[in-house]
């Protein structure tokens, strides 16, 4: 290479401006940090656009310009989803990135279109597919058709599990060509290790989730249910942070959570879920469908053995009899017995699982395998234009 190219390379990477976008600001804070940080390491200048809430001002505190943008997450409003893509269109077109990074549903259609208007290169993320694919309705119909529609002009689109890439390739959403798997967003092996358990005289279940029915909470308790005729002082405990809006019927709402006490023992929302997990026997998550689950990552950093029902995304991360059990999804007598088969199992079998979870998380989820393959994406589609 001439040495007047080199250094143009080279300064074209020091200052690649790169935009990420997600519908909150807990997404970018809880899923997108590592990333961040490896982004502003290769000196690139990061904005982030995301609506404020309880963890802007800690997105804020990094080393990024944050830009606030409004949508409404689960609403089907075509206006308001037009202003939302005007509002990203705008924001694009002062910005001037290099590349654009979209995460969740709504940014990854209308970002996408934004970009192709302005001729900006994107990378779009398919973190899961939710209620829009678990359903068979009008809503489902025309998030197909978005997508179809919008992936066209997507430069990469990155899965978080086979499952889901095969499902988009074979509705023809996406051209196969641009697509790629991803570990998930990875997990900090550094930041989530095995800590010691306290002493303690009764077994303990752990839930970590959004409190919403598709994450299986309601079978998890049903499950509990189950269990405590026969195991009265096992301990089943729940972490998660309500929705926004409990009009929708797809939430759980507080009035049921306090229903459920003498079941379960609801927690709260923990900003840091590493001493729960540290002191839980076993995780659980008998979600209907994820894109890859970030609690039982965690969980299996910290060497727990988990159980997780047998769907796209958490069947990725459990493998049956080695580091855990897998149980239907729906179905909390499935899920009841494989927590009694967990019940069941020597403290040195639950160890060795545990032992597996971790080594299993180093060869296959460390997100540093996630920054490498995004910087690879970066760098391809940003010389491409």
């Amino acid at each position: 290479m001439h040495l007047s190219s080199y250094f143009f390379v080279l300064f074209k990477y020091f200052v690649m401006k790169i935009v990420l976008v997600a519908n909150t600001s807990w997404n970018i804070y809880n899923f997108r940090a590592g990333l961040v940080d490896f982004l502003l390491q290769k000196d690139c200048e990061i904005h982030v656009l995301a609506p404020k809430d309880a963890y802007t001002e800690a997105v804020q505190s990094w080393n990024v310009e944050y830009h606030e943008i409004f949508l409404e997450n689960k609403g089907t409003n075509p206006l308001k989803d037009l202003q939302f893509h005007q509002q990203l269109f705008r924001l694009y077109r002062r910005i001037k990135p290099n590349v654009v990074l979209h995460f969740t549903i709504k940014p990854n259609i209308y970002g996408t279109l934004a970009c192709r208007r302005l001729q900006i290169p994107c990378i779009n993320n398919v973190s899961g597919l939710g209620t829009t694919f678990l359903h068979k309705n009008f809503a489902s119909k025309v998030a197909h058709a978005l997508y179809r529609f919008t992936f066209r002009f997507a430069d990469k689109v990155f899965f978080q599990n086979a499952d889901d890439q095969e499902l988009f390739i074979r509705k023809k959403l996406v051209k196969p060509e641009i697509t790629a798997l991803l570990p998930g967003s990875g997990v900090n092996l550094e930041k989530f290790q095995p800590l010691p358990q306290e002493n303690k005289e009764n077994f303990v279940f752990l839930m970590i989730a959004r409190l919403i029915y598709d994450k299986g909470v309601r079978e998890y308790v049903e499950a509990a249910k189950i269990l405590k005729k026969q195991y009265p002082k096992v301990i089943f405990w729940l972490i998660g942070d309500f929705e926004n809006n409990p009009e929708n019927p797809l939430n759980i709402t507080p009035q049921e959570v306090n229903l459920w006490q003498g079941e379960i023992e609801y927690l709260g929302k923990k900003s840091d879920v590493r001493p729960y997990i540290a002191q839980a026997d076993v995780v659980v998550l008998p979600s209907y469908r994820e894109g890859t689950p970030r609690s039982l990552l965690e969980a299996a950093a910290m060497a727990k053995p988990l159980i997780a029902t047998e769907v796209a995304g958490c069947k990725e991360v459990v493998m049956e009899g080695k580091n855990g059990f897998l149980c239907q999804a729906r179905n909390p007598e499935s899920l009841a017995k494989a927590m009694q088969k967990m019940l069941l199992l020597t403290e040195n079998e639950r160890k060795i699982m545990g032992e597996n979870s971790r080594k299993f998380v180093e060869e296959r989820f460390d997100e540093k395998i996630v920054f490498k393959k995004y910087w690879q994406a970066i760098c391809e589609v940003s010389e491409r234009k």
